[in-house]
């Protein structure tokens, strides 16, 4: 698509003529100066002929404004002048002309022009939307890389870190409490009797309740620097960055609280009508040589002697065990 700005109707019709001898060519003429960038995005040319000499109009304002423009910015141009002076083509092209003929060009060279300049924009135009459209791509690909990514690190019933994803971060954690120096608490917690609660209740129920016990630890951990995650089956681990013994016992004593508040029923639970978890509390400086391992012993073993003091209650790393009453000051 050929468009022609030029104020002689009679040139406009010597240009048109020449055109026709290539049938792939469509001719637009656009005689009045100002219908130019609303014509150009009706019509979305080519190739814009350009008259430099127009009455009331700089045919080098006009390039400029066509530059200036996104609808014409990219679409090539062609000065058609009666100018010859090197200055003029000069100037044509520092204000963005991409070619320069004089009036009126042998049609030959007229068409040969208008093809090659049309061509190199078209395929520009498909090299841009050929580019666009594998950005595209590479932004879906990443956006479904990351949604994978994470439903790899999240346990799929809880909506928690899974087992996995706990491991890395909390290697991660240790490595910064090593090189600070600052505590790191681990709390290992267990649903009481859940085994009794889904052969009475079933699993479905069952579910919903790691659910809400799972949603209930996650509020209680209002920094961004702690975590729960899904330990396996009805254990959670929950991990304090920058938490001593004494910190992580408020918190374990908050965790107590908050699910006895969920009230949740257990009518098979031999010590409470209601669910309860037990936890252990290990808390340490890492030191040279140590791994995060010897952590979760220490929790793991906490966590077992809360079961043997009764359940529904914490252990810390003395082997005192406590409940929500003596942990919250």
């Amino acid at each position: 698509m050929v468009m022609l700005v030029d104020d002689q109707p009679i040139v406009a019709e010597r240009v048109r003529m020449d055109l026709l001898a290539d049938p792939s060519i469509d001719f637009h003429y656009c005689q009045d100066p100002a219908d130019l960038i609303g014509t150009a995005a009706e019509i979305r040319p080519t190739v814009i002929l350009l008259d430099l000499l127009m009455p009331g109009v700089n045919g080098y304002d006009m390039i400029r404004r066509l530059r200036h423009d996104p609808v014409t910015s990219d679409i090539p141009i062609i000065v058609l002048s009666a100018r010859e002076q090197v200055d003029c083509k000069a100037e044509a092209f520092a204000r963005g002309a991409n070619d320069y003929l004089i009036k009126l060009p042998d049609k030959r060279e007229l068409v040969a022009r208008v093809l090659y300049h049309s061509r190199a924009y078209i395929n520009k135009l498909q090299r841009d939307a050929a580019f666009n459209a594998l950005r595209e791509s590479q932004r879906r690909l990443e956006q479904k890389n990351f949604e994978l990514m994470k439903m790899s690190n999240v346990d799929g019933l809880t909506g928690v870190s899974n087992r996995r994803h706990f491991d890395t971060l909390l290697a991660q954690v240790w490595a910064h409490a090593h090189r600070s120096q600052s505590p790191l608490s681990l709390i290992m917690l267990d649903i009481d009797y859940f085994k009794y609660y889904n052969d009475n209740y079933g699993h479905l129920a069952g579910d919903d309740c790691l659910r809400s016990v799972a949603e209930t630890i996650r509020e209680q951990l209002p920094r961004a620097t702690d975590f729960v995650a899904r330990f396996g089956g009805e254990e959670f681990a929950v991990v304090l960055d920058a938490t001593d013994a004494q910190g992580a016992t408020t918190v374990a004593g908050r965790l107590l609280a908050a699910i006895d508040g969920l009230a949740i029923k257990h009518g098979a639970s031999p010590i409470a009508a209601h669910v309860t978890v037990s936890l252990g509390i290990a808390s340490t400086v890492p030191q040279p040589g140590q791994q995060p391992k010897i952590l979760l012993a220490r929790a793991d073993q906490a966590l077992y002697e809360a079961k043997a003091a009764g359940r529904h209650c914490f252990v810390n790393g003395n082997g005192m065990p406590g409940t929500m009453d003596t942990a919250i000051p």
